[in-house]
């Protein structure tokens, strides 16, 4: 089986859906075509002139990034500067690039989840912004209902709390009359029809909206789908980027302090708080994530995990009784390039292709700290 561009981002938008990403990003295909076929793939956390030679060595035509290459509106392409330099070597190779960012910060399963993972925390909820909830009803042939609701279930709609396939199904009579070039699944052209069809009720995270309505299309029998969406007033689960979790034992936050550095192979981290107190109850964000301090308190978190933390982020920390630990934007985001390699390994093998998925080597934090 051949595998295109295209292919390899219907399978990223499924682990993290654009509709998840702040309005300011920027994600999605920069580079290429996606009707290019795939002869391998690259996964880093930039996309920079080391990345690019290293990708074309091994015979790489798609590179999947975290940040993006293309984040601000661009004025000019000129061949002279380090961004145009690299777009112009990129086009003239045949290579395509893919940026996942917020939304694969938000995603459930995303960076967030894999770096509390690797922070080995229990009972991980996200944490950030609420994700508002909305009704689909759907109509649908009655001998296909049960098909529908498990199509809908899969792709995230119809879960309440510990329980999924939650829907309300009331039986009516659907008409319509098919017109001339329609192509009826029930009925013919010209003739009114009385079909006994199900009006199927469900909830679903409206950050979910487009997989659910893209798995309810394709498991609905009608040429053309009937069904309505509405916004809800119930409150919504809470969703973003921060996730909070517990350690499997007390450990002293100067112990944990030390855990993080060497499970995340940062060089040095940064502590705020009192260095023998226990700690249990974790925050993270990987990143940039100084703006979910008040937050990780609100939620009762003793201590707060993330990158580029300011002077004065450690200063409310202190004050609302915080610890904090910032182990560096590069590091607590790392995660996302092994992470998005075992999701495209899987991913292709459950398609039965063989292509090799690359983890950039020549990819390092761009600094270093003098001591």
């Amino acid at each position: 089986m051949a595998v295109r561009i295209g292919d390899v981002i219907r399978w990223l938008e499924e682990l993290a859906p654009p509709c998840l990403a702040e309005e300011w990003d920027n994600c999605g295909l920069q580079l290429g075509d996606p009707g290019d076929l795939v002869t391998g793939i690259m996964v880093s956390l930039d996309f920079t002139e080391e990345v690019f030679a290293e990708g074309l060595d091994n015979g790489v035509n798609l590179f999947v990034t975290h940040h993006p290459l293309i984040f601000r509106p661009l004025t000019s392409v000129r061949w002279d500067g380090p961004q145009g330099r690299l777009i112009k070597g990129a086009a003239a190779a045949g290579a395509s690039l893919y940026a996942l960012h917020t939304n694969l910060d938000n995603a459930r399963g995303g960076l967030n989840c894999w770096l509390a993972e690797e922070l080995r925390l229990k009972r991980v909820r996200p944490f950030g912004k609420m994700d508002p909830l909305e009704k689909l009803v759907v109509f649908v042939p009655r001998d296909h209902a049960g098909e529908l609701m498990d199509a809908l279930a899969g792709a995230g709609a119809g879960h309440i709390g510990q329980y999924s396939h939650c829907t309300f199904q009331a039986l009516g009579k659907g008409t319509f009359k098919p017109l001339t070039g329609a192509k009826p699944y029930i009925g013919k052209v010209d003739k009114i029809e009385e079909v006994d069809e199900i009006r199927l009720e469900t909830i679903l995270p409206q950050s979910l909206r487009a997989r659910v309505l893209k798995a309810m299309l394709a498991s609905h029998p009608y040429e053309e789908v009937a069904y309505d969406l509405y916004p809800l007033s119930n409150p919504g689960a809470m969703g973003g980027p921060g996730r909070l979790g517990f350690l499997p034992d007390p450990i002293t936050l100067e112990e944990l302090a030390f855990s993080v550095k060497d499970r995340l192979g940062a060089l040095s981290v940064r502590v705020s708080g009192e260095l023998a107190q226990p700690v249990t109850k974790v925050a993270v964000c990987g990143g940039s994530g100084g703006g979910l301090v008040s937050l990780a308190v609100d939620l009762g978190a003793q201590v707060y995990i993330c990158g580029d933390l300011k002077h004065h982020d450690f200063l409310l920390g202190q004050s609302l009784g915080l610890a904090l630990i910032d182990a560096g934007h590069y590091w607590t985001e790392l995660v996302a390039v092994s992470g998005m390699a075992r999701f495209l390994e899987q991913r292709l093998s459950e398609a039965g292709v063989v292509l090799p998925v690359v983890c950039a080597k020549d990819q390092r934090e761009p600094f270093v700290e003098l001591n």
